[in-house]
């Protein structure tokens, strides 16, 4: 018999009340197992931020007890943020083929390729730690070569999904391995982790091979050019619209940089099938008929700088949208982008194309299990204890209540926080402690070195702008030689609000008239003055409370 004091530890750095940034370690003894490395696209509030990555202080603590890192897929939110990470933790990283294939083209553009340890796994290989093994099965996701990984322990297996859905007729033929998720089921799972994306959605998520057949059927009726904005790494998708474009006798143009990456990795792969003289480059296009061109293309997210958004703003070099030109939207908003969605399709509309998305016609399914798929891994698998992972709040709480549903007793789903200790041994499973986490900011070349200081300054210059109020005082006198002169960038402009302007250079004059009186010459304390009597005044004045920078200088 094992003591009870034997336990794993699993502790979630990201992924948790949120969408993106996922990255799990999961701890037993002399081993750290790291489950995925992504980073998180920036929401509105984060003004200027490029990316969000996690904070893996942890790790970096406990580096010599780190393995590896495990991957499931080759999507952002799993995979983005391994350039940040292994500059602070260099460990062998585990994945599938194309999975390594993308990772590979990632650590290229970082100057990382040679650096990193990359071993490459196939479903149903075992990796051989010090404590425990690590297994990787056969999933299906929106991505080809996705796996879900099952961590053997002493105390039993700890399974997590990855990004899964259960599809019966996959593009390639390779249906996810439910037979070994039985077998793992029958023998005792101790710990199950699984995708809850989807599970307000009922039923079951459509096969991707549906979204084929409607590329056929739009190719056929299509009498110009044919756009079609998708995810890049949605190579199951581009191997369709390939297909189609095929059977149509249509040339294939790639627009975005991260499609032509990926797309060019998968075609070296092996995991897109494309006759060589079928891809054109974007700058061919024009010398074939309208009738013989698709492009496939980035930006289904309306993202501002990506192929599609440009197109739709006449901001692209290489194409202009005209009248006659059939856009296909093969995905469906992330959540937050809706709005950048629907002002690209109106743009679209009005140069004259004909628009097809979600709502319109079947070009887009999802690659996340709907909760008829998410009750049939629960049911294979039989897990003693369940962490709901992959989501928001809300999301969690309502795979937990599904679990509940399925006979698992309340107190054996735990929902979890970034950052939580989660302890289970053979009885329980509880929340031990905290480590530190939390998000770290990339900006440009910076990682880390915005903080929520920066954003919180960001978001008031952008609601309220600057004023700076230059002022030149004697030395050792204090009496002020030249200005004040008051710049505004963002309040008012200057030439319509003279009055204010003038009334504003009064009150900062009275303010150091008022520290000369009472003879002070700390540099922070006029400022002070100065920054305090003008908000005063401009908040009586305007309603509004502009940042007040004070610069003193002394001859």
């Amino acid at each position: 018999m094992k003591k009870e004091k034997d336990k794993i530890k699993i502790i979630p750095l990201g992924g948790l009340n949120e969408i993106g940034k996922n990255l799990t370690a999961i701890e037993y003894k002399d081993d750290i197992v790291v489950i995925d490395c992504g980073l998180k696209f920036p929401d509105d509030e984060m003004l200027g931020i490029d990316v969000v990555i996690p904070d893996v202080t942890y790790l970096v603590k406990n580096l010599e007890r780190v393995t590896g890192i495990f991957l499931t897929h080759a999507h952002e939110d799993h995979i983005g943020a391994l350039p940040y990470v292994l500059k602070q933790i260099n460990v062998p990283i585990y994945g599938t083929k194309l999975t390594l294939g993308i990772v590979e083209s990632k650590l290229k553009e970082h100057a990382l390729l040679g650096v990193v340890d990359m071993r490459e796994v196939k479903p149903r290989d075992i990796v051989k730690l010090n404590n425990v093994s690590v297994e990787f099965i056969k999933t299906n996701h929106s991505i080809a070569d996705s796996v879900a990984i099952a961590i053997h322990t002493p105390l039993g297996v700890v399974l997590h999904t990855g990004d899964f859905k259960i599809d019966f007729t996959p593009i390639d033929g390779e249906v996810a391995d439910l037979a070994r998720f039985a077998e793992l089921g029958k023998k005792g799972v101790t710990v199950l982790l699984a995708d809850s994306t989807n599970v307000e959605r009922p039923g079951y998520s459509m096969s991707e091979s549906i979204v084929g057949e409607s590329f056929e059927k739009i190719f056929h009726r299509a009498k110009g050019r044919v756009i079609v904005a998708t995810f890049a790494s949605n190579i199951h998708r581009v191997q369709q619209i390939i297909t189609a474009a095929r059977n149509y006798g249509r040339k294939v143009a790639l627009s975005g940089r991260s499609m032509e990456n990926i797309i060019a990795v998968a075609i070296e792969l092996g995991y897109i099938n494309i006759d060589e003289d079928a891809l054109i480059s974007i700058d061919a296009i024009n010398k074939y008929r309208d009738d013989e061109i698709v492009m496939i293309t980035t930006g289904s997210q309306g993202e501002p700088m990506a192929a599609l958004s440009r197109m739709a703003a006449s901001e692209h070099k290489k194409v202009n949208i005209q009248e006659g030109d059939l856009v296909i939207i093969s995905a469906s908003p992330i959540p937050g982008n809706e709005k950048l969605v629907s002002k690209v399709i109106n743009q679209l509309f009005k140069k004259g194309a004909d628009v097809i998305y979600e709502s319109l016609a079947e070009v887009h399914v999802s690659g996340h299990a709907y909760q008829e798929e998410l009750k049939l891994m629960q049911t294979l698998v039989k897990p003693k204890f369940f962490i709901p992972v992959h989501g928001e709040y809300r999301h969690l709480k309502q795979h937990g209540e599904l679990a509940v549903k399925l006979g698992l007793p309340e107190k054996n789903v735990y929902i979890g926080e970034i950052g939580d200790v989660i302890e289970v041994n053979r009885s329980s499973i509880r929340k031990s402690g905290t480590v530190v986490s939390g998000q770290i900011f990339v900006d440009g070349l910076g990682v880390g070195d915005v903080g929520n200081i920066v954003l919180r300054d960001r978001k008031h210059l952008s609601q309220d702008g600057i004023l700076t109020v230059v002022v030149t005082l004697g030395k050792g006198t204090g009496t002020v030689v030249a200005g004040p002169d008051i710049i505004s960038r963002g309040f008012v402009y200057v030439r319509e609000s003279e009055d204010l302007m003038e009334k504003a250079r009064e009150v900062v004059r009275d303010a150091l008239e008022e520290c000369e009186e009472k003879r002070i010459t700390e540099w922070p304390t006029i400022k002070s003055s100065i920054r305090e009597a003008l908000r005063v005044y401009l908040y009586e004045k305007t309603k509004r409370r502009p940042m007040i920078l004070p610069i003193i200088m002394e001859v």
